[in-house]
């Protein structure tokens, strides 16, 4: 809670060090543990001049904000695990003036309300000065630091119909302004009744050689998120009270009056994440309380949503904050962690005093992405495709990616892969793609397996994301040019494959993995089972599990298929940056699982590989997957994949799975179909959406980054634009049209961008291509082949 609101909040400059060691020691608050609590810290001192830099090293269990002088700069510590616990380090010193100096941090453990994403030890803070000026002047554990709990704060329960929903980001937070010490942060706040901060352990991190390693320190690897102001756009209804005009898109007061009760529904008119700021005046002992929700849902069990933009006759659930003024003036709340709207209910019941809403807004936050591919196609939709997809990957994108900002805010691999690709073509950024891929790779287990879901305080194995990690793996080393840092990984990806060999059979199919065996959210996937037959794992078999049909030891053509595409990616990394014999010894072992499988799943009747060797069910995954292996090629390929675009019967991939469907059409010959098969994001444009649905309704989460895909295969399908070497140091574009005579685009790459302007006359192909520096390749198009050099080259290819 500040004093001032402010447009939007300036942040240090962060800086990015080597790993250092630490002198200062971690403090708390006498008698903290793990329970729920809002701290207030902070450390005077004075300055004859300011420093040209001021540098400290930040960090807290489980967040902080930090201010100098009354003046925000920083929040922290990015998301990590108490092995690989974050700190920011950052230069103050525009902040700092001669003489008396305030650093301050608020800093809070939610306790058992604490988001599944947030890992803790116990409550602490800590700040290391980088040189003996800053050392003696601010250390934790050195310089004095007071500290005093923040009553204000207490948690507000979660909906129970949300909670049904699998709602993991944490309660709501009340504030009440009458118990807040405004003002703390200044350096004249009297805090003559605050208390000395207690020393808890030495700071440590992986240099340091102390007895007991409580946080592993490591520098924060990602940037400071984004904070954009951005006001709320519309009122859709008023209750109980006249709105001036313009409110809540221009800043205008709202005055309601005493003994009044007011309710207002506000429409940002797009999904956001984002801190939401009021300030108030007056209104003591008035309850201002703030729900936030995606959207309405058409029934009360929550099932459906229809059309975004209606709202009559639909039912309301929402998280919620509340906030109870103290009459002071211009009293800004915001709550510690950014909320998830589109739309937001605001319900203001005063008591004796008049409130006046001075204003209320959004602090938007996200990854600070910049979106640098460009593409050009008539119809106008595909623009708004890329807009709608690029939107919900940066809401999906915070301090680790995100599944979903509104339910759940956790990085599983599945998602993150698409996501990954979604950064790199779109921004050519892999700063958070790198931090995902090494944080699977600290969480896996002692046999081997990646978390599914990492940073999270309760684990969970889902097998197959295990393999899609190595596919992650082998993503970046093919548009990313870091290959020390992908040679690092080769312990992790050979334990995954380890893993997966002990649970083999003689006849070389995947036996009874345990865990979760989640594949898609396939609806056909929760039916009967026949005797004797399993759905995976045996305690997972409740309808709508995504797990789909294995036979009675295990055996799925889906799980040997992914697994012998987790060995050929293993294999390619391997052979770039690793063993040529494990290179070879994994490339062995995918064929070995392909030609049984193709065997045991092909089923001659109905031209289809089954799901089991009893060719009980079909899907488009396991011939999707048949293809992606190279198990038919060529004419069959493509006859296979036409089977499977129009076999209603077959289980049909989800919004996520899509995404190895399409490119199963690639190298099937059928790249061309890709243009056609955008109905979904078309119907969901139609709804009225501005992110994309986990999976198409009914669905829960309409914000699944996953469903961001055509950000990539717009680029990587139609446009043709590939990686065809590790380093993307060759470029292989072959594009894929369909019915358009026009296309052009660009895409970052690590050495500058990739562009390409195409049109079709006739049966002729004119490209113009732009590759940067140093960079080479091939253009292909209607069986020809012409190779390409940097710079800009023009061309004009005669099919054969």
């Amino acid at each position: 809670m500040h004093e001032r609101p402010a447009e939007f909040a300036p942040s240090a400059r962060l800086l990015y060090p080597a790993p250092t060691r630490f002198s200062a020691h971690w403090i708390a608050p006498e008698g903290a543990l793990h329970e729920y609590g809002v701290y207030l810290f902070r450390c005077v001192f004075a300055l004859e001049q300011v420093p040209t830099q001021f540098v400290v090293r930040v960090s807290a269990d489980n967040r902080y904000q930090l201010y100098v002088n009354g003046v925000r700069v920083a929040r922290g510590p990015s998301r990590g695990s108490i092995e690989h616990w974050h700190y920011e380090t950052l230069d103050i010193s525009a902040y700092l003036k001669p003489g008396a100096n305030a650093l301050a941090a608020m800093v809070w453990n939610h306790g058992e309300s604490a988001p599944l994403a947030q890992i803790s030890l116990r409550t602490a803070f800590l700040v290391d000065g980088e040189t003996p000026l800053e050392q003696a002047l601010v250390n934790t554990g050195k310089a004095r630091w007071l500290c005093v709990r923040d009553s204000a704060y207490s948690p507000v329960e979660v909906p129970s119909l949300l909670t049904r929903k699998f709602f993991a980001v944490g309660k709501g937070e009340r504030i009440d302004a009458s118990l807040h010490p405004w003002g703390w942060q200044d350096p004249t706040y009297d805090d003559a009744a605050w208390a000395d901060a207690v020393k808890v352990v030495p700071a440590g991190g992986h240099n340091d050689a102390i007895s007991d390693n409580a946080w592993m320190l490591e520098p924060r690897n990602i940037p400071l998120m984004e904070e954009k102001f951005e006001r709320i756009l519309r009122l859709r209804e008023a209750r109980g009270i006249d709105v001036p005009g313009g409110f809540p898109a221009n800043k205008c007061a709202l005055v309601v009056p005493p003994n009044t009760r007011v309710e207002l529904l506000l429409d940002q008119s797009y999904l956001t994440t984002a801190y939401l700021g009021l300030v108030v005046s007056g209104g003591r002992g008035a309850s201002v309380r703030v729900e936030y929700a995606e959207n309405f849902w058409c029934e009360p069990e929550l099932k459906t949503k229809g059309s975004r933009d209606e709202i009559e006759g639909k039912h309301w659930v929402g998280l919620s904050d509340e906030f109870v003024p103290d009459g002071g003036k211009e009293r800004m709340f915001e709550p510690v962690w950014w909320r998830t709207y589109r739309f937001v209910k605001l319900k203001i019941e005063t008591q004796s005093e008049s409130l006046t809403l001075e204003d209320i807004y959004g602090l938007a936050t996200s990854y600070p992405f910049e979106r640098r591919a460009q593409f050009l196609a008539a119809p106008k939709e595909f623009a708004q495709i890329l807009d709608v997809g690029w939107r919900t990957a940066r809401l999906c994108a915070h301090e680790t990616y995100v599944d979903c900002p509104y339910y759940e805010q956790l990085q599983y691999a599945g998602d993150t892969r698409i996501q990954a690709m979604v950064s790199l073509y779109m921004a050519g950024d892999d700063r958070l793609m790198r931090n995902a891929i090494s944080q699977f790779d600290d969480s896996r287990s002692g046999a081997g397996l990646t978390a599914s879901r990492f940073p999270s305080s309760v684990r969970q194995y889902i097998p197959q994301f295990s393999l899609l990690w190595i596919g992650m793996v082998r993503d970046h080393l093919y548009y990313q040019d870091d290959a020390e840092y992908v040679r690092g990984l080769l312990l992790g990806i050979r334990q995954v494959l380890a893993c997966f060999e002990r649970y083999l059979t003689p006849d070389r199919s995947v036996g009874q993995v345990p865990y979760w065996a989640y594949f898609d959210w396939v609806n056909q996937w929760s039916g009967g089972v026949p005797p004797g037959w399993n759905r995976r794992p045996n305690w997972s078999s409740k309808p709508g599990d995504g797990v789909p049909l294995s036979d009675p030891r295990g055996a799925s053509s889906l799980f040997d298929w992914t697994l012998a595409l987790g060995c050929e990616w293993a294999s390619d990394i391997e052979r770039a940056v690793g063993s040529v014999e494990h290179a070879a010894r994994n490339m062995a072992l995918a064929k070995e699982i392909r030609s049984a499988a193709k065997k045991r799943y092909w089923d001659e009747a109905r031209q289809l590989f089954a799901d089991t060797a009893g060719k009980e069910t079909f899907s488009q995954h396991a011939n999707t997957l048949a293809v992606l292996n190279g198990i038919v090629t060529g004419a069959d390929a493509r006859a296979l994949m036409e089977r499977v675009l129009s076999d209603a019967s077959l289980a049909q991939a989800s919004i996520h799975w899509l995404y190895y469907v399409h490119l199963a059409l690639r190298e099937a010959g059928l790249a061309d179909r890709y243009a056609e098969r955008l109905d979904l994001w078309r119907r969901m444009l139609a709804r009225g959406l501005t992110t994309w649905e986990e999976v198409e309704e009914p669905s829960r989460s309409e914000c699944h980054a996953w469903g961001s895909s055509p950000n990539v295969e717009l680029f990587r399908i139609l446009l043709g634009i590939d990686s065809a070497a590790p380093g993307w140091k060759r470029v292989r574009i072959a594009p894929a049209l369909g019915n358009l005579g026009r296309a052009s685009g660009r895409v970052p790459h690590p050495r500058g961008e990739v562009g390409v302007k195409l049109v079709v006359e006739g049966n002729s192909l004119l490209a113009e291509v732009d590759l940067p520096p140093g960079v080479d390749g091939e253009l292909v198009w209607g069986g020809v082949t012409r190779p390409l050099t940097s710079g800009l080259s023009e061309h004009r290819i005669e099919p054969i």
